[in-house]
């Protein structure tokens, strides 16, 4: 085994612990970077840079978050939840208690809280889905490393690979549509699809401009079953995601296990080769003007591959990279930033609310889309700031300390875990 991989497997386990909680702070950065469209406009926005509008500046920003970030962070970030799920399960059973029972209130708790980040404040939740995904993946969590992989893979590949079929003869009937010459059954679903478009514009920008209390109220009354409805149709991404994330775990991979010469084969194969049909599909949403069947098409369904082969390839340059970097400045406060992930996400929706949604500055309603990168590394810096201080003190982040005590209720002293 090469001298990187060699040095962690044999370091402390905290100094493993901090390889993950490095990676997971990158992700955690690179997810605010498709997040905050979402935070300034409607749902739409996210799929595609012409929606609600088109605007100067849109088009290369989506374009740049398309290839560098949109999918792959969340991948990763999916992939270190379900090797999180075996570490505290792993834990746990060192300590006597059944641990798959302990992470399945944990996952119960942690729908709670994601519904209740929907509900009081944003439509993009993800801690929903995962909690319910991860119930799922629960079922397989004494598997191998080799089961895990081969069910995940198989079920990532199987589901995508059966809906691009349907989405190449949508994006094939709305070429047609465009060009003119499209069928008459084509174009009337163009256009109820152009009016459900709007509907759900209008609903989401009625939300953004509420104040706080009306916007709860919107949400359910419009739309109470979303997080049931995102789990549904992110169902079949979230779940073989975190299985192969705990084949991973079960590999020692997060653990520095795997030999160099693997994780450059894997950085390499996974960032060009994923990396270059990202750009192929780039190039041809943008050449054709971001159509709007066509957006929702890549975006949820055939970009899923390179997503993923690109977020193994991320995965495998910072596992090369933790070694050196967790030990400098830098790399503690990413670590610190990922331990304390949990707070940071739920936190940087209430920053980002503050500043985009009706009840706070109300940005989100006359700023253009063109400017809202600039508010990155606001979010960067929120959540790099605090993490380091705080955990020098308490030792977990806040929201981190409450989820443990609700998981441990009823079972004596909230344990560390």
């Amino acid at each position: 085994m090469k001298r990187a991989s060699r040095d962690l497997v044999s370091a402390p386990v905290n100094q493993r612990i901090a390889a993950i909680d490095f990676v997971r702070g990158v992700a955690l950065l690179g997810i605010l970077t498709i997040n905050v469209t979402g935070f300034w406009g409607p749902t739409q926005a996210s799929f595609s840079p012409h929606l609600p509008r088109a605007e100067p500046g849109g088009d290369l920003w989506f374009v740049i978050a398309f290839v560098l970030f949109e999918g792959k962070m969340r991948a990763l970030f999916t992939l270190l939840f379900g090797a999180s799920m075996l570490l505290f399960i792993d834990a746990a059973d060192r300590r006597g208690h059944w641990g798959p029972g302990l992470q399945a209130r944990r996952l119960v708790w942690l729908g709670v809280f994601g519904y209740a980040h929907y509900l009081l404040l944003w439509w993009g939740d993800i801690l929903f889905p995962y909690a319910l995904c991860g119930l799922c993946a629960l079922l397989l969590c004494r598997q191998s490393a080799q089961v895990l992989a081969a069910i995940g893979c198989a079920v990532f590949v199987v589901s995508h690979g059966l809906d691009a079929i349907g989405a190449v003869a949508g994006i094939a009937a709305e070429q047609a549509v465009l060009a003119g010459h499209g069928l008459a059954a084509d174009r009337a679903d163009e256009a109820a699809m152009g009016m459900r478009i709007a509907a759900s514009i209008a609903d989401d920008q009625r939300i953004l401009a509420a104040s706080f209390v009306t916007a709860i109220r919107l949400r359910l009354a419009t739309a109470p079953w979303l997080p049931f409805q995102t789990t549904v149709s992110t169902f079949t991404e979230t779940l073989p995601l975190m299985l192969i994330g705990m084949a991973l775990h079960r590999s020692g991979f997060w653990a520095g296990g795997w030999a160099r010469t693997a994780l450059i084969r894997m950085a390499a194969v996974g960032t060009g080769a994923g990396g270059v049909l990202t750009l192929a599909l780039a190039w041809w949403i943008a050449v054709h003007d971001f159509p709007p069947r066509a957006m929702f098409a890549v975006i949820e369904t055939l970009s899923a591959l390179p997503h993923l082969a690109m977020a193994l390839g991320y995965a495998a340059l910072l596992m090369l990279a933790s070694p050196m970097v967790t030990t400098t400045a830098a790399g503690r406060v990413l670590a610190a930033t990922g331990r304390t992930a949990f707070t940071n996400y739920l936190g940087t929706t209430v920053l980002m609310g503050a500043v985009f949604s009706g009840w706070g500055l109300g940005l989100g309603m006359v700023l253009p889309r063109g400017a809202v990168p600039l508010f990155i590394p606001l979010g960067w810096a929120a959540m790099l700031a605090w993490p380091g201080v705080w955990l020098a003190r308490f030792g977990q982040g806040p929201l981190e300390a409450v989820w443990r005590r609700l998981t441990w209720l009823g079972m004596g002293v909230a344990r560390t875990g």
